[in-house]
C-alpha cells in the first residue's frame, strides 16, 4: 500500500497573501510542514499542491516535490483531488500547509490506522478542549460513536451542556487520510445544507453515509492564520 501526503498551498489569501513562503525560524512555513510530513513513519512520498510558480520555486529549492494544478478551484480538497488524481497512491494524508507544528507521530497515527484497517475510507483526528475553547465557533468540534466514528462536526459547542460536569468536547483537526477512491468521489457528492450551514465539508461526507474515523491525539500547537500567528509559532519553536 502507497500512502503519500499532498499539502495544498495556494498564494491568495485574503487575510494572509503568501502564507506558505512566510518566514518562520529561517525559513518558509511551507519547509517546516514538509519536514514534518516527510518525517513521519508509513507516508512514503510528500508532495506540494500549488498553482503558484514562486511557492513551487520555494518547494523545488529546499528539495521537495511539486503538483501544479489550476488556480480556479474553491476549496483545497478540490485542489488535492485533481493532483491526487495524477499520482500512484492508494492513501492520500491531506495537510494543510499552515500548520507548521503538526507531529510527524500523527500523521504516522493516521497511515497506520489506514494500512490496518482496509475498511476505513476516511480518518480525521482530534483532541480535547475544554468548555471555553468549544464556544469558539472558529474551533470545529466533532462527537464521535464508541467505534471512533465521526457522529457530527460543528462550529456549535456539541454535545449541549446541560449537564456541565459531564459535558467533553473534542476539537477536530483539519488533517485527513482518504483511500484514493473515496477523495476522487468526493467532489460528486451531493452537498448538503448542513454543509453549507456549517461551510464544513467534511459533513458532505457523513450525509452520502461515508464515515469518518477520528483518532484521538493529544493537544497541538497552532496553525497560522493572520500574520500575528507567526510570532506566537516561532517562540514555541524556540521552547519559550
Amino acid at each position: 500500500m502507497r500512502v503519500v501526503a499532498i499539502i495544498p498551498a495556494r498564494w491568495g489569501s485574503t487575510r494572509f497573501p503568501g502564507k506558505p513562503l512566510a518566514p518562520i525560524a529561517g525559513k518558509p512555513m511551507i519547509a517546516h510542514v514538509w519536514e514534518k510530513a516527510s518525517a513521519a513513519d508509513g507516508i512514503d512520498a510528500v508532495i506540494v499542491a500549488t498553482d503558484d510558480p514562486r511557492i513551487a520555486d520555494a518547494v523545488i529549492g529546499f528539495g521537495g516535490e511539486v503538483a501544479m494544478t489550476r488556480s480556479d478551484h474553491l476549496s483545497g480538497s478540490d485542489r488535492l483531488a485533481e493532483a491526487a488524481a495524477r499520482i500512484d497512491a492508494d492513501v492520500v494524508i491531506n495537510l494543510q500547509g499552515d500548520e507548521p507544528l503538526v507531529r510527524p507521530a500523527d500523521l504516522a497515527a493516521l497511515a497506520a490506522l489506514m494500512r490496518a484497517e482496509p475498511a476505513v475510507e476516511v480518518a480525521s483526528l482530534c483532541h480535547a478542549i475544554d468548555a471555553g475553547e468549544a464556544a469558539n465557533p472558529n474551533r470545529v468540534k466533532v462527537v464521535r460513536d464508541a467505534q471512533g466514528n465521526a457522529l457530527y462536526f460543528s462550529r456549535a459547542p456539541i454535545p449541549y451542556p446541560r449537564d456541565v460536569a459531564v459535558a467533553r468536547y473534542f476539537q477536530h483537526l483539519g488533517v485527513y487520510a482518504y483511500r484514493r477512491a473515496a477523495l476522487l468521489a468526493f467532489s460528486t457528492l451531493t452537498v448538503p445544507a448542513e454543509e453549507c450551514a456549517e461551510s464544513l465539508e467534511q459533513l458532505r461526507f457523513l450525509a452520502a453515509g461515508i464515515e469518518i474515523r477520528v483518532i484521538e491525539v493529544e493537544p497541538t500547537g497552532p496553525g497560522v492564520d493572520t500574520p500575528e500567528d507567526v510570532t506566537r509559532v516561532e517562540r514555541i519553536l524556540a521552547g519559550l
